[in-house]
């Protein structure tokens, strides 16, 4: 680190230890409140959420050639197979803003085109079928139905911009002879590394599995969770052992820990930033959750935009947007702006915004949460004007 960005951080934080207020009810809330929500997040999301996700995007970096990812997602791919892949794929990742990283990251830095990659960033979290169902049943069909089509939607349009903003780099990363390296020569077919990808999703989707006692076969699915994601567990280690060199698993595994040690420092980072702020849900950080609701209330312009504000910065782990937004609707909160933190807030927060620019870079970085912000407070506006 460069001794000016040390002597930042040493006055940052003395300026913080000297001035806040830490003898304030307040104050000592939102800390509490952000080691609270670091907890819950190291226990409910870390073992079960990131660990699986790190073990793929390991995977994704030593098992998938760097002339497969071009083919399907890189920069010279054909777009609509490539943008088609990218959009849909969270159809079948329930997960969050931060568990959707890890993949992003093994993806573009093997190869991904930039706007196929950041499709990808967002559907990722944006577009889970247990989201869309739920969010239809718990806040109303229309929200649902707007929620899906709006989310796969925003995911090819954020992609498509992305690629055409930064055209000319893209251009030089197809032109970068690296990216166009000769098959590995793995001898492996491709139906039995299918299965081993297969495997790894599986694990990660049976694992976090979600309970809805109005929908049986999602509920049987739930109580035998467990037996399912053991039986990939052992189809797993199956494959290790026949399919795989000794050589090959210890890189597998380098390369998951070396995404764990780039990524979960920030995010642990961001989470306590987050959970100081705005508190976990039901309770408070600094920010007063009655501020929020006055702010969000109507379908006016600013509405909409501060709606798509706080949902980019909140965190949300898989499906808790669903009964923070039911409260805050129920409180006075627009249809309209509840759309709108709908199509931010799970593709976006704070600690996601933390390592995206480390992948990306500061001006890709602030270019990706632009867009989402602005096409979030766009579509809200619409969706209020419309249901009116």
């Amino acid at each position: 680190m460069k001794d000016w960005k040390k002597g930042l951080i040493v006055v940052g934080v003395f300026i913080v230890a000297y001035f806040t207020p830490f003898g304030n009810e307040r104050i000592i809330n939102a800390i509490i409140e952000a080691f609270h929500m670091l907890q819950d997040y190291a226990r409910e999301h870390v073992l079960l959420c990131l660990v699986p996700a790190f073990f793929i995007a390991g995977a994704i970096s030593n098992f998938i050639s760097q002339g497969s990812v071009i083919k399907y997602l890189g920069a010279k791919a054909n777009k609509i197979v490539a943008y088609s892949v990218a959009s849909v794929s969270g159809g079948v990742l329930a997960v969050c803003s931060c568990t959707v990283l890890p993949v992003f990251s093994g993806i573009y830095k093997r190869g991904g085109g930039l706007g196929p990659a950041t499709a990808f960033l967002y559907s990722g979290p944006a577009i889970n079928v247990l989201s869309i169902i739920l969010t239809a049943r718990v806040l109303g069909m229309e929200i649902g139905i707007a929620r899906a089509v709006g989310a796969i939607v925003f995911s090819v349009i954020i992609g498509i911009l992305m690629q055409l903003i930064f055209i000319k780099e893209e251009k030089e990363k197809m032109e970068n002879g690296n990216l166009f390296i000769q098959e590995d020569g793995n001898e492996r077919s491709l139906l039995k590394t299918g299965l081993y990808f297969f495997s790894l999703i599986a694990i990660l989707v049976f694992v976090n599995w979600g309970k809805d006692e109005n929908i049986q076969i999602w509920n049987m699915i739930y109580k035998a969770k467990y037996f399912i994601t053991g039986f990939f567990l052992l189809s797993l280690l199956f494959m290790l052992l026949k399919w795989f060199k000794k050589s090959e698993i210890k890189a597998w595994v380098i390369s998951s820990k070396d995404f764990a040690l780039q990524i979960l420092p920030l995010l642990f980072g961001g989470v306590l930033v987050a959970g100081f702020l705005l508190g976990r849900p039901g309770h408070e950080g600094i920010v007063h959750q009655e501020w929020v609701v006055k702010l969000v209330g109507g379908n006016s312009v600013f509405s909409n935009f501060f709606a798509s504000i706080a949902g980019a910065f909140m965190y949300f782990a898989t499906l808790t947007e669903i009964p923070i937004l039911q409260s805050l609707m129920g409180a006075g909160m627009g249809k309209g702006p509840a759309l709108a933190l709908l199509l931010a807030g799970p593709a976006l927060s704070l600690p996601n915004m933390l390592v995206i620019r480390s992948v990306l870079g500061t001006k890709k970085s602030f270019t990706y949460i632009s867009l989402v912000i602005i096409m979030a407070t766009v579509s809200g506006l619409i969706f209020g004007k419309i249901i009116h």
